[in-house]
């Protein structure tokens, strides 16, 4: 879908050369970088955009200078989509809160490629930066305005089973795309865009990165125009320690100054947008384990009326804390649909932790499919010659092929890892498929770790939409592991790397909390708490009643096995969302016992806090709300004129709004039947055999054409032609093909339309 995308992008601004700007236009619409023809994706978004989408070409003209333009023969099949000009101001605000960021960007954008007589769709295009989720979307533009907002599963509009639906959603994981119906030529749609993303952590260092690369083409045309760009951001290190800024790709000042948080600002006329990404770190100086906790009271309009607890701990400098050794079992799929560039990224990103392993650790590889391949039957020790001999075997077993069953090599590395002593022993599992004992599989390791003190951890690195990633999730938190879905498979090989990396660097083990005697209820997520790692701080939350105390001990174990023990104090969190920053989280955990219980009761928790916090769930989906402010505005003159005006019924538009569903958002709980297939990650779902779309369009037909003809009754009578006659029709058909006259039929009789 992204190459789709990106190539009609690409023959957008190919179009786009029709229009003409005066005697002031400079240069034709500039070509993108080298680097990015190379590639097939390389006119994907890289900051805010919006697109007009192009069926009929005769109408790109300038709306303001329209000009002589050569006749267009057809239409675009699929549409082509041309970038939109961003005019005056474009304002970047970013709250950073721990190692979660919340973004905003609000812009104007004209269609400026659109005679003003016509109309057509826009395009909202949203990238979002590491793990990235996407909180709303608002338009206005002359008399409407639309917003998105979050619904239940259940909603129906008009007492009709199916709601009206809407173009929209991800285009590609970190890649939101919304679509606006019919806005005029020339006019401008003022936006604001929010988001979530993750900052990446490690050493107390945080780096933040938020797109905001402009291409050339969206720089208005003709006169030289200044334009303004404003960048806010707020940081919130919530530790009471000093901030530093550490790198800024664009040059800010501080504005504010608190303990534990700063402000830094850029304001600046330009004479064309932004060319860089905003590139953002900053130091939390810290010597020593550290951390706190925060506690939020319930807002009125929550379900859940308990108090809200959140806490965190922060590893410090690393240069000063020891790291656990390493007893790792790595456990990859190589079934068939890990077959081509997918292998060889897994390939790539295994031979590189190899190498990263200390001599001190021992290592071992399990390749499975529907057979089991092993690289030795017990651990060996991370030499040289041990890593260079596991490449090599890498590179003679690891060829896709087969089928995925998972339980019998994750029994064989927990089997490996029972002798393991004075370390961490740690399962990575690398999977793309489903397995149809999922829950069997976790009620396994559960009964496999009770009473161990120092059980293997499973970090759990789940490929793409076919493999159920709240499974894997579920085996991550049973074993006090982490898990990372790796839904874009043109990134594996780095988020692969990032899991390692994380998985290696363990600073605590055996994390507890006291237990809290004067608290009637006490849960937390995840239930069972993860080992501390120096690469970035571990935040936990959750919901109590009683009396918390101001003090809070945490305890747990040093790489050396001593013993640790800390004191967190409460801290204010007035400047901090507290239930918003970890809610993404709470969204995830729950889903994960809801899919692994099976319980109503948790779902209907989930799709509660989602609609809440306005993070996505498997239980919600997002809506687009039209509001046409000419009818709303006679609507509100009636009502001062005293005039009954008629209430809205649940699930029903009012006059002047209309509320549009999006395509479902979640990435589901797998696909066995994908898996069965060995369909690659990222491949789109399996279309319906032939003969049914043939005989569903014939049945289709059947309905419209005035009752006289009917398709599926010529297919009948095709069956009993003989094969001259058959031959003499099939020549006839490619003739009228030529011509272009199924595709006529096609449009006027099979397409749907009622007109």
């Amino acid at each position: 879908m992204a190459e789709e995308f990106s190539k009609a992008v690409e023959e957008g601004i190919k179009l786009s050369k029709r229009i003409y700007f005066g005697n002031d236009r400079a240069v034709s619409p500039p070509k993108p970088p080298t680097t990015m023809v190379k590639s097939n994706t390389g006119f994907l978004p890289t900051s805010p955009m919006v697109y007009a989408v192009i069926h009929d070409p005769s109408i790109v003209d300038n709306p303001d200078i329209p000009s002589y333009q050569p006749h267009v023969h057809g239409r675009c099949d699929p549409p082509a989509l041309i970038p939109l000009q961003m005019i005056n101001v474009v304002d970047c605000k970013v709250d950073c809160y721990l190692d979660s960021a919340f973004v905003e960007v609000v812009g104007s954008w004209r269609l400026h490629c659109v005679s003003g007589s016509r109309s057509c769709d826009c395009v909202v295009a949203v990238p979002m930066g590491s793990q990235g989720s996407i909180l709303g979307v608002e338009v206005s533009v002359h008399r409407k305005s639309y917003s998105t907002q979050l619904v239940d599963m259940e909603y129906k509009t008009g007492g009709k089973e199916n709601a009206p639906t809407q173009e929209g959603g991800f285009l590609k994981p970190n890649m939101f795309t919304l679509t606006i119906p019919q806005i005029d030529g020339g006019s401008n749609l003022s936006i604001k865009l929010n988001w979530s993303q993750k900052i990446i952590c490690g050493n107390d260092v945080f780096s933040l990165n938020v797109p905001f690369n402009f291409p050339d083409f969206v720089n208005p045309a003709g006169k030289r125009m200044s334009k303004k760009e404003k960048i806010l951001i707020n940081v919130n290190a919530a530790t009471g320690s000093e901030v530093t800024c550490k790198t800024s790709s664009h040059p800010m000042k501080e504005v504010k100054r608190n303990a534990g948080s700063k402000s830094f600002s850029n304001e600046t006329d330009v004479l064309s947008w932004s060319k860089f990404d905003i590139n953002f770190s900053y130091a939390v100086s810290s010597s020593q384990i550290n951390g706190g906790f925060f506690l939020e009271s319930a807002s009125v309009d929550d379900v859940d009326q308990r108090e809200t607890f959140c806490m965190y701990l922060s590893s410090g400098n690393l240069q000063n804390t020891k790291v656990f050794r390493k007893d790792i079992v790595f456990v990859i799929d190589i079934s068939g649909s890990m077959r081509g560039k997918l292998i060889e990224d897994i390939k790539k990103a295994l031979s590189a932790a190899l190498y990263k392993l200390d001599p001190g650790d021992s290592f071992s590889i399990i390749a499975f499919n529907g057979e089991i391949y092993q690289f030795s039957t017990s651990m060996e020790m991370a030499s040289t010659d041990a890593v260079d001999r596991a490449i090599e075997w890498i590179n003679i077993n690891f060829v896709a092929g087969g089928d995925t069953n998972l339980l019998r090599p994750l029994n064989m590395a927990i089997e490996m890892l029972s002798n393991a002593r004075s370390s961490v022993p740690i399962i990575f599992l690398v999977t793309d498929g489903t397995v149809e004992d999922e829950r069997q599989t976790c009620d396994m390791i559960k009964n496999r770790i009770t009473g161990e003190s120092m059980f293997p951890r499973i970090y759990t690195f789940g490929i793409g939409s076919f493999c159920n990633q709240y499974f894997l999730k579920m085996l991550a938190m049973i074993s006090k592991g982490q898990h990372v879905a790796a839904l874009d498979v043109d990134l594996v090989e780095p988020q692969m790397r990032k899991l390692f990396g994380k998985a290696s660097s363990l600073v605590l083990a055996n994390i507890t909390i006291d237990v809290l005697d004067d608290l009637d209820e006490f849960e937390v997520y995840p239930s069972h708490i993860p080992d501390l790692s120096s690469d970035g701080p571990l935040t936990l939350s959750g919901k109590y009643k009683g009396n918390f105390p101001e003090v809070l001990k945490v305890k747990g174990i040093l790489a050396d096995f001593s013993n640790f023990e800390i004191n967190l104090e409460l801290q204010s969190a007035k400047d901090m969302p507290v239930e918003r920053v970890f809610a993404r989280e709470q969204i995830e955990y729950l889903t994960a016992q809801a899919w692994l219980t099976s319980s109503k009761e948790i779902e209907q928790k989930v799709s509660k806090l989602s609609l809440q916090t306005g993070f996505l769930s498997e239980y919600t989906r997002m809506a687009v709300l039209e509001i046409d402010r000419v009818v709303k505005a006679k609507q509100s003159a009636k009502q001062s004129d005293g005039k009954k005006v008629s209430k809205k019924k649940k699930g029903e538009d009012v006059q002047g709004e209309r509320l549009l569903l999006l395509p479902k958002t979640g990435i589901g709980f797998g696909n066995l039947a994908a898996t069965v297939e060995n369909i690659p990650p990222g491949a789109v779902e399996t279309l319906p055999d032939s003969a049914e779309m043939f005989a569903k369009a014939a049945s289709d037909c059947c309905s419209r054409c005035l009752n006289l003809c009917c398709c599926m009754c010529c297919i009948k009578c095709c069956i009993k032609i003989n094969n001259q006659c058959a031959t003499v029709f099939s020549q006839l058909c490619i003739g009228l093909g030529c011509y272009s006259c199924l595709s006529c039929c096609s449009d006027i009789c099979c397409s749907g339309d009622d007109t």
